[in-house]
């Protein structure tokens, strides 16, 4: 049931139907006031220096943006780099620290995004905090360089650099009756990146089969179509879902595939599993411009 209300969800904000478009219009009464209110939040703000450099990657509107992979790219270029997240999906509360050197936990604790990026950067401290303000206090007590805030647009308290993805979307109000859940404010400096312009996606498949399922658990998993070869089905869950064993191993049992489809964000949520994966590798390859941009501002802060 949940399943389907994420989907149908999904459906509402980025390819409503004629219903979901007169329901759209019938709040939008509801859409204002809550488009006033995250206003008034923002223009009470104060943005404060943590005494680390601070790197922002976010988007405006609800569901995926590919803000892990862009992250993922950028702290590539630092020695000692933090990522602090609020752990969406996790089965844990408060503070962890996920990964010093050694990853310190499991993905329950973890979330499957915090997990990707340990498993991805050896050389980066990830943190998990509900208050992103403590996140980064501890990673300053860690000797981080910098820290990179996973999905930080709206956390105006904190002094750093912005960078948006600009997601496509034809409803542009805010919740509820477009995904918006915060709008582009003009007194607020950001850096806008694009796909084709600012970075390009580049994707393979480790351990390709010849049939293959599509089972993930990522927002808008549509967003996968155009990288895609042919597989048997595609099976989505909604966005952080913890998978079981048997629950996967039925699909495989009822579809007969040869191995599963799955992301890297799923992969972390089914790697101690006795199951044929085929992973699903994103890289982006970044614009020069923007990597120097970042670097600028992060040592120019330290200085």
């Amino acid at each position: 049931m949940k399943r389907l209300a994420v989907l149908w969800g999904e459906q509402y904000f980025y390819h409503p139907n004629l219903f979901q478009k007169i329901l759209s219009f019938l709040l939008l009464p509801f859409s204002w006031l809550y488009c006033l209110i995250a206003y008034i939040r923002y223009s009470r703000s104060t943005p404060l220096d943590k005494g680390i450099p601070v790197v922002s990657i976010g988007n405006l509107t609800v569901g995926g943006s590919g803000k892990t992979p862009l992250v993922i790219e950028l702290a590539k270029h630092f020695s000692k780099p933090a990522i602090v997240l609020r752990g969406y999906g996790r089965k844990s509360k408060g503070m962890v620290v996920v990964k010093d050197r050694d990853i310190l936990c499991d993905t329950h604790k973890s979330g499957d995004e915090a997990m990707v990026y340990a498993m991805s950067l050896p050389q980066a401290v990830v943190i998990v905090s509900e208050k992103r303000e403590r996140g980064i206090a501890e990673a300053l007590a860690m000797g981080c360089e910098m820290v990179f805030l996973d999905d930080g647009y709206g956390k105006h308290g904190i002094k750093k650099l912005d960078i948006l993805i600009d997601v496509k979307t034809p409803n542009t109000f805010c919740l509820p009756s477009g995904a918006y859940r915060e709008k582009l404010w003009s007194s607020k400096s950001v850096i806008m990146v694009r796909e084709e312009e600012t970075f390009k996606r580049h994707v393979s498949i480790k351990n390709p089969t010849e049939k293959m399922v599509l089972v993930t658990a990522i927002a808008r998993p549509q967003r996968l179509d155009a990288f895609l070869p042919d597989v048997l089905e595609k099976i989505y869950f909604e966005d952080h879902y913890f998978f079981s064993q048997w629950e996967l191993e039925e699909i495989v049992n009822r579809t007969g595939a040869t191995s599963l489809l799955v992301t890297s964000k799923d992969f972390v949520k089914m790697s101690s599993f006795n199951l044929n994966l085929s992973i699903l590798e994103l890289s982006l390859e970044l614009d020069g411009e923007l990597i120097t941009t970042v670097k600028d501002y992060v040592y120019a802060t330290k200085n």
